[in-house]
Order: C-alpha cells, then sequence, then structure tokens
C-alpha cells in the first residue's frame, strides 16, 4: 500500500544509487544506505535495477520504493525503464511505483509510450512516475495515466541540454495544470535543503535527493576537483 498524499506532502525521497563500477553499488551497500535514509526520515527511496530494488525490499520491507532498470539500446536514447520487460522486472523485484521516461522521444524498439503506460495500470495495477523534462511531456504523461510526475529529465535530454537543472520554471505551471489528484516531484540538481524548500515553493509535492545525500563518489570527485584547481 502506498502512503496517502497526506503523508507524501513536504517528503523527501532519497535516491540511492551509484555509478557502474562503484564499490557503493553492492547491494547490501545500497540497502544500507536507503535504511539510514529511511531512519532519519526520508518518506521514501528511489533505486535503480532489480537486483537494487530487491536488497532494499528484503531489508526494509515497509518501505516506499520508487523503482527504475537503467538499460541503453543503440536504436534509442531513452534508458529509463525503457520497455516492457523493465517495467515487469522493477514491479516484481518489489517497487511500490515504477519510474520511466515519458519524454517524447522514440523508444526502444517502437514501443510506444501510451501503450506501456496502459499496460501497465492494467495488467499489474501499477502505479506510475512519469520522468518529463517539459511541461508538455509532464501533462500529456498525467493524461496517459501516469499519477506521479517528476522533473528528473530536465536538462539531460537533447531538447533540454542547454538547460541545468533543478526544473525551476517547471513546477509552477505543471502544478497549476496538472490534474489536482496528480503528484508533482522535483528532482534532478537539488544540492542543499534551501534548494528543495524552494521546490516545494515552487509547487513539488515532495522531492528526490540523490548525488547530493548518497552520491560518495561523484561527491569526492568534485570536491577534489575542485581543492586540485585552487
Amino acid at each position: 500500500m502506498l502512503p496517502d498524499r497526506a503523508q507524501l506532502q513536504r517528503g523527501l525521497i532519497v535516491s540511492v544509487q551509484a555509478p557502474e563500477g562503484s564499490p557503493m553499488r553492492q547491494p547490501e551497500v545500497i540497502a544500507a544506505m536507503a535504511e539510514a535514509s529511511l531512519n532519519n526520515g526520508a518518506v521514501g527511496v528511489r533505486l535503480e535495477s532489480p537486483e537494487h530494488i530487491g536488497a532494499v525490499r528484503r531489508r526494509c520491507p515497509e518501505a516506499l520504493i520508487v523503482g527504475l532498470w537503467k538499460r541503453s539500446f543503440e536504436d534509442s536514447p531513452v534508458y529509463i525503464t525503457p520497455g516492457w520487460e523493465e517495467i515487469q522486472a522493477v514491479w516484481a523485484a518489489g517497487a511500490d511505483v515504477i519510474a520511466l521516461d515519458a519524454t517524447e522521444r522514440n523508444r526502444p524498439q517502437g514501443a510506444a509510450l501510451a501503450e506501456l503506460v496502459q499496460r501497465a495500470r492494467a495488467d499489474l495495477g501499477a502505479v506510475l512516475m512519469a520522468d518529463v523534462d517539459s511541461v508538455a511531456n509532464g501533462l500529456q504523461a498525467a493524461e496517459l495515466g501516469c499519477a506521479w510526475v517528476g522533473t528528473t529529465l530536465f536538462g539531460y535530454t537533447e531538447a533540454t541540454a542547454a538547460s541545468k537543472p533543478p526544473a525551476w520554471d517547471l513546477l509552477a505551471p505543471l502544478r497549476q495544470q496538472l490534474p489536482a489528484e496528480a503528484l508533482l516531484i522535483c528532482e534532478g540538481g537539488i544540492a542543499t535543503a534551501d534548494q528543495a524548500t524552494r521546490a516545494l515553493q515552487a509547487g513539488a509535492d515532495a522531492v528526490v535527493v540523490g548525488t547530493a545525500i548518497t552520491g560518495v563518489d561523484l561527491q569526492v570527485a568534485a570536491y577534489r576537483r575542485s581543492l586540485e584547481a585552487f
């Protein structure tokens, strides 16, 4: 059972991920970071790969898990839960919410977003989080049936490559135009508590923070580069 909307309002969802090749990518490490986040007040965690979702589900059986699976294909730039195989795997591993790319870009093997959303809802009864890069794509995803809309891909698609997250300009128009029951999530580029508060003030219901909390590899590398450049 998902928490009700009141429990999610003004909530922090921690993205617990690690890059390929990192010693932090071990399932038991991911699960420990997820538990620490939940123990300190996170309303949920966002996890990548069925392996990590399963590890956290076993360690934290009551956790709210937003799950995804990043897979790359030669015929498409879409990599966040791009197809039906990935949707099924994320759900089977124990995710409560499935996050997927909901931009207008072509998906691998010509898969259609509308068909994937309809099938996930009908066959699995899944709640979906649309990772979008624009107001238009967020509204379209909600119309298709995605209950959560996140600004995750702003600054990471070809159409928004010149922009830098957080997606401040998307939040107010999305909140104004999305259905009242849609959950609006600010994700991407939130690096401080003040920025998280600003996201709520701009219209977000909840905030996802990843690198600033759990990104040991990226944070250490950033500090090293700054010190070496001094």
